[in-house]
């Protein structure tokens, strides 16, 4: 079996993409959040994989190296390397199914509407909206961000186990330029959802400092997928390391092994 975890230079320890693979004929692609690396999705992927499933989940470009680097890198560069990795999965495997957690589950939402064929789609936290402020500043981010600069974004809530958030590997900061690229993705992934057909599971913390629980029934509501689960989870908005995880590898496995085939 290829190993879990590969490592490359200029790469945080850690951070890099996961890779559980040996043959099995349902592939599962999950997509990490906004700043963030697949660290978050390690333990799901271990809990996948045991159950049977192929699981890869890819380090997106700009993210666990560098601010430097995250500054330039762009929401086509993150939704291209989703549909490359996704094409890659396809071709390896019999089925394929999509989870991504915050603003990887935009980017999964986006890649459901456009390839149909996948078996399941599961959307943890999914960063689809932006309080009005964050829009506001986003739409004028070439007016203030270069002298803002980097600001600082670590909510201790987003993580409420203390040892889950020590290891957490994000950047914890972000520029104007982001935060556009970010509302923009979350923009494009909201005009997709009606457009997806695929089963798709919506699981996400009503304490979720980031997005707030109408967002997440809002977006249930407009899902066009005929079959479609909505369930409430703990924790923070990192539901995948943190109190409660295990209801979610249970919801998401569950959901998954009902579609696979």
């Amino acid at each position: 079996m290829p190993s879990a975890q590969t490592t490359n230079p200029g790469i945080k320890p850690g951070a890099d993409t996961i890779d559980m693979q040996e043959g099995n004929s349902h592939g599962i692609l999950l997509l990490h959040g906004f700043g963030d690396t697949p660290q978050t999705l390690g333990l799901l992927a271990k809990h996948l994989h045991a159950s049977g499933f192929d699981v890869r989940a890819p380090l997106l470009p700009g993210h666990g190296r560098t601010v430097e680097a995250f500054m330039t890198s762009r929401r086509s560069e993150w939704l291209a390397c989703a549909r490359h990795e996704l094409a890659g999965m396809q071709a390896s495997h019999r089925t394929v199914s999509v989870g991504g957690l915050s603003m990887g589950g935009a980017i999964a939402a986006i890649l459901a509407s456009e390839y149909p064929e996948m078996k399941a789609l599961v959307l943890m936290s999914p960063y689809l909206d932006m309080p009005v402020t964050h829009r506001i500043a986003s739409a004028a981010y070439w007016a203030w961000g270069p002298v803002a600069g980097v600001q600082v974004s670590n909510s201790p809530r987003s993580i409420l186990d203390p040892e889950e958030r020590k290891k957490n590997l994000g950047y914890g900061a972000y520029t104007a330029r982001l935060l556009y690229e970010l509302w923009r993705l979350a923009a494009k992934a909201r005009r997709a959802l009606p457009e997806i057909r695929v089963p798709t599971l919506l699981i996400q913390s009503k304490a979720d400092p980031r997005i707030a629980a109408s967002v997440a029934e809002r977006a249930f509501a407009a899902l066009g997928a005929k079959e479609k689960k909505l369930c409430w989870a703990e924790g923070g908005h990192i539901i995948t390391v943190d109190l409660g995880r295990e209801k979610v590898f249970d919801e998401v496995t569950d959901w998954i092994q009902k579609h696979q085939s």
